[in-house]
Order: C-alpha cells, then sequence, then structure tokens
C-alpha cells in the first residue's frame, strides 16, 4: 500500500520575486517578470527579452567564499532549498537526514560558467582555466551541493529530459516517499541559461518570441498572436513528506502529491508529435496512477509555452484526454508571467499549482488577448479566478519529445 505524500515546503526564486510570498502575490495579480536583457549586450540578438531574476544576491543565502565557487544554478538551488527549509519549519534530525531524498535537476546546468571559462581557453590558454569547471557545470551538482549544505543522505540524483526536468524530478520524489525508500525529498529544479549563447542558440531554432517593443506582453500562451517562449531563470524547490509524518509535528500542508505520469512522443528532436499523442499519454498515466477519474480533474497548469505549435498541440491532447469536459476545466499558463525556465519550469509551476490548491485561486494567462480557433479552451484570462481545486494537473514537455505530468490534491485530512 502505498504512503501519502504532504508538501509541507516551497522556496522560490523567479523573475517576479524571491521567496514564495512575493512570488505569489505577484503570480495572482498577473505581474510580468520579462524584461530587457541587462546581463549583457543584445544589439546583435533578434530577441533582447527574458524573464531575468531581479535583486539576487547570492551571500545572503551562502557563505561568499562558497557562493563564488557555484554556477548561478546551483545558487539559486541551494537558495530556494533554504527558503523551503525555513518555509517547511521542519528541523531534521541526523536520522531523518538519512532518509531524505534530493531529486533537484536542471535542463542546461552551468551555462554561464561553461562560456566564461571557454573564453578564458580560447584566450588565455588552458593553464587558465579553473579548477571549479566541471563541478561547476555539471548538472547534478545543485543537486550533490544541497546535500553537502544541508547533510542529506538520502538518494540524490538529477533526472534530465529538457524542459520537463523538473516535473520527473518531483515524480521521482514522489514515488520515493510514497513507496517508502525514502521518508522526505527535496525536489525541484534550477536554470540560469539567460547568457549569450544560451539565447543565442534559442534564436538560432526560431523558438523565442522577438515582440522587443513590450517585454511584458511578450509571452502570451494561447494567444493568437503568440510568436515564441521567453527565455526566463530561477529555480522552485518543494519539500515533501510522508503524512503522517507532517501531520504529528503539525506541518502546513499545502497539498497531497497523488499522481505521475510519464511517456515520450518518439516524434522529433524539438517539435511535439501533431497529434498530441505523448503528451496524452503522459496525462491518462498520471490520472490512473492517481486512481481517479477525468472529470474529478478541475484545474490544468499548463506547459503553455507561448509557441504556435506547442499550445495548440497541449489543447488538443486536453481534449482528447477530457472530452467535451475540457471545456469545463479552467487552464493557465505561469509562463505568460515569469517565461519559461526551462529544467527549471515545471517545479516554480508546480508551486504555483500547489498555492492555487491551498489558497482556492487561480492565477490568471495574461496577455490574452485575440482568440486562436485551434486553442479554445478556457485560459483564465487576465484576472485571476477564485475556484475550489480538488485536483489539479500540471503539464511538462521537453525536447526530444519527453512528456512529465503530476498530479496535486487538496489536503482534506
Amino acid at each position: 500500500m502505498r504512503r501519502r505524500v504532504a508538501i509541507t515546503g516551497l522556496g522560490v526564486i523567479s523573475p517576479v520575486g524571491i521567496g514564495k510570498d512575493v512570488f505569489w502575490e505577484n503570480i495572482k495579480k498577473g505581474e510580468s517578470g520579462i524584461s530587457f536583457i541587462s546581463k549583457f549586450p543584445t544589439d546583435d540578438f533578434p530577441t533582447k527579452i527574458a524573464g531575468e531574476v531581479k535583486d539576487f544576491n547570492p551571500e545572503e543565502f551562502i557563505d561568499k567564499r562558497e557562493a563564488r565557487r557555484l554556477d548561478r544554478f546551483s545558487q539559486f538551488a541551494i537558495a530556494a532549498t533554504r527558503l523551503a527549509l525555513e518555509d517547511s519549519g521542519w528541523n531534521p534530525t541526523e536520522e531523518e537526514k538519512e532518509n531524505t531524498a534530493v531529486i533537484v535537476t536542471s535542463g542546461i546546468g552551468g551555462f554561464e560558467t561553461l562560456e566564461n571559462q571557454f573564453r578564458s581557453l580560447f584566450e588565455k590558454g588552458p593553464n587558465r582555466i579553473s579548477p571549479f569547471l566541471i563541478p561547476m557545470v555539471i548538472i547534478n551538482i545543485a543537486s550533490g551541493n544541497i546535500s553537502i549544505f544541508f547533510g542529506f543522505k538520502g538518494p540524490n540524483y538529477s533526472p534530465v529530459s529538457a524542459c520537463a526536468s523538473s516535473a520527473h524530478a518531483i515524480g521521482i520524489g514522489y514515488r520515493l516517499v510514497s513507496t517508502g525508500e525514502a521518508d522526505f525529498a527535496i525536489v525541484g529544479g534550477s536554470e540560469a541559461s539567460i547568457t549569450p549563447m544560451g539565447i543565442a542558440g534559442f534564436c538560432a531554432l526560431q523558438a523565442l518570441s522577438t515582440r522587443n517593443d513590450e517585454p511584458e506582453k511578450a509571452s502570451r500562451p494561447f494567444d493568437a498572436k503568440r510568436d515564441g517562449f521567453v527565455m526566463g531563470e530561477g529555480a522552485g524547490i518543494l519539500i515533501l513528506e510522508e503524512l503522517n509524518h507532517a501531520i504529528n509535528r503539525g506541518a502546513r500542508i499545502y497539498a497531497e502529491i497523488v499522481g505521475f505520469g510519464a511517456s515520450d512522443d518518439a516524434y522529433h528532436i524539438t517539435a511535439p508529435d501533431p497529434e498530441g499523442n505523448g503528451a496524452v499519454l503522459s496525462m491518462k498515466r498520471a490520472i490512473k496512477d492517481a486512481g481517479i477519474n477525468p472529470e474529478d480533474i478541475n484545474y490544468i497548469n499548463a506547459h503553455g509555452t507561448s509557441t504556435k505549435l506547442n499550445d495548440k498541440i497541449e489543447t488538443l491532447a486536453i481534449k482528447k484526454v477530457f472530452g467535451e469536459y475540457a471545456y469545463k476545466i479552467p487552464v493557465s499558463s505561469t509562463k505568460s508571467m515569469v517565461g519559461h525556465l526551462l529544467g527549471a519550469a515545471a517545479s516554480v509551476e508546480s508551486i504555483a499549482t500547489v498555492l492555487s490548491i491551498y489558497e482556492g485561486i487561480i492565477h490568471p494567462t495574461i496577455n490574452y488577448e485575440e482568440k486562436d480557433p485551434e486553442c479554445d479552451l478556457d485560459y483564465v484570462p487576465n484576472v485571476a479566478r477564485k475556484w475550489d481545486i480538488k485536483y489539479a494537473l500540471k503539464n511538462s514537455f521537453g525536447f526530444g519529445g519527453q512528456n512529465a505530468t503530476l498530479i496535486f490534491k487538496k489536503y482534506e485530512g
């Protein structure tokens, strides 16, 4: 028999704020975190906008000397973990630390460090490369550093599936706790790829919005005039805990996680299956894993990237899974405000989903102005909505056709 898994702590580093409370207040208000890129000159770039994290000082979370040895994505991950632990009110014993898994990931890893070190190699030679290069850039180092910083000794690894990475991390952490392989799990993702190479690479794919004249309106999921996604950065960390332990220590329980499904399109390296079959499989598997019916879902937090193909195919897949009932389910996209955080997207969006359940408020999809005939569901346009959510479904899809779906449930005792 599976154990119930509670979510008891949330930590966020995002383009709309640092910390769960600031993040959530701005998301509910429909505030955009998209602005002109400030980290490097963009004169030669087709895209000049992104969702940068503002006012982040790693020394508020990490010793100055240690912070210098960490790429920005690791700094984000450790900071978000510290915030999540503080939010949970959990002060783990040594025995509990031994039974705590850390499943934290990234889509790209230490891209900023890698670029800087390539520059050193080409301009100054191999003897000027930092001895910290490799441990700064590898994707699993965020997860490893979290265990080193906080003393967690349970299973520790990083599933990588592009923009579905942190959905897989959350799902795996849920399974570890539900099966008893761990009693606690620190799960989520971190990304810091707003760099010249990161932006140039996605520009070359023609995946990014070029609505440079109105940055805050560039990310517009499901809108007829969407023209690509907007890169974001940040981290989201969730504390998962065996339910009875959470109850016994008097923890605040935001929600439960009850289902996880995954699939692959087996179609194309970047484009989704035009029939949405992989996304359909992922959603159906998550619903089956949760032991519920499709009609029990009453909110969907979409992958909702603001690209022509993704939004159309995700809409199609939702209709294939839910039939006519799809038109009764509110669907919203967190990316409309924070942009696309790649490997960290699902974790930050899952936090938004969990807070929607906890407060009974669905955040809006902002910049929804013109209907697309192929995107004809209820996308909660522009204004938050009070809504009693019992089961929420969270979709995440990645390059390589990799799909993951999570199901969260309102905690009712």
